[in-house]
């Protein structure tokens, strides 16, 4: 189906003239009134009215076309047009992505931002059109923080033993196993069952996150380590812009750019909703020194961070702690 939708999408006029009438298809995996899904509706909006409607986007919500790494492997081959995904199924295929993924690299939300916004986003995300895909922006994915069944976590040594979720990449588990635990690679969506049947003892991820997959129903500790400051990426099949013309994927570059303030609005406006629907349902939320967790981090680091140019974009973006730049 996807395959059909998209193909019927991708019909061109000869030559280099521009593309008539044509729907795109995105994937997202979280919820209609995400701020992601809801920043790449915006996305669609301007396409329409800066091409005066010859190009649309049609967004699947809620991982109706399958979870984010099958999704991403058919916008690579050109079966969706564009795809939000987390850095997680990126991290396998393209080294650089590892990067903004390290934990405890960034020391703020404004910092993430800032060092994003940068020319050293835009280099991580033209790391991406070797494997098919064009890196548009990079959208916020909060701070992450451990949340569990068992108790509140306030060094490493309470991790010890605990079974936690975490995305399928190989940082994510290092990082886990780095700090005590037992890391369990599994789908969001099935991160709730796996709670309630005791599967896994937690997990870890950011505020809308926890509430929207109504995670704290039955993991009622969460512990603010912010290990994470990750983004999420916005990207496009390359095989649909290479169809485009330059002018159209000058449109969608630009309109991709312009949408990144509107999420950051409705993300803030989201973790605050998401905090008192947390806080209102009794969960036990705990502060968290940072700095023991940060000490467990250097042969991580190392073992990701394996080549020179990865090591210039981690020590520029070091540089610009601190409000330096």
């Amino acid at each position: 189906m996807v395959g059909a939708a998209a193909a019927g999408g991708m019909i061109a006029l000869a030559g280099c003239k521009p593309r008539l009438s044509n729907v795109f298809t995105s994937a997202d995996t979280h919820v209609s009134d995400y701020p992601t899904v809801q920043a790449v509706e915006r996305f669609g909006q301007l396409l329409s009215e800066r091409t005066n409607g010859r190009l649309g986007l049609k967004v699947f919500a809620g991982g109706q076309l399958g979870n984010e790494r099958d999704t991403l492997e058919v916008t690579a081959f050109g079966g969706l047009d564009f795809n939000r995904v987390n850095l997680a199924p990126l991290n396998s295929i393209e080294p650089t992505t590892r990067v903004p993924s390290l934990p405890f690299l960034f020391e703020s939300t404004e910092h993430m931002r800032t060092s994003l916004d940068s020319e050293i986003g835009d280099e991580i995300l033209a790391t991406l059109e070797r494997h098919g895909l064009i890196g548009l922006c990079f959208y916020d994915s909060g701070a992450r923080s451990f949340y569990n069944t068992r108790g509140p976590i306030n060094t490493p040594e309470d991790m010890r033993g605990l079974k936690l979720r975490v995305p399928g990449s190989d940082l994510y588990v290092a990082m886990v196993k780095a700090l005590g635990a037992d890391a369990v690679p599994m789908p969001l969506d099935e991160v709730y069952q796996s709670l309630s049947q005791g599967v896994i003892d937690g997990a870890e991820n950011n505020w809308p996150s926890f509430e929207n997959g109504r995670h704290y129903e039955v993991a009622t500790y969460y512990s603010l380590t912010r290990h994470l400051l990750a983004p999420e990426a916005f990207v496009m099949s390359k095989v649909s812009w290479d169809k485009l013309s330059a002018e159209d994927q000058a449109v969608v570059r630009q309109s991709a750019k312009d949408t990144v303030p509107y999420m950051r609005t409705l993300w803030d406006a989201q973790v605050e909703k998401s905090m008192k629907v947390i806080a209102d349902a009794g969960v036990e939320v705990n502060e968290v020194d940072p700095a023991p967790f940060t000490a467990l981090m250097t042969d991580m680091w190392a073992d990701f961070i394996d080549t020179p140019e990865q090591q210039a974009l981690v020590d520029r973006i070091m540089a610009m702690r601190g409000g330096n730049s």
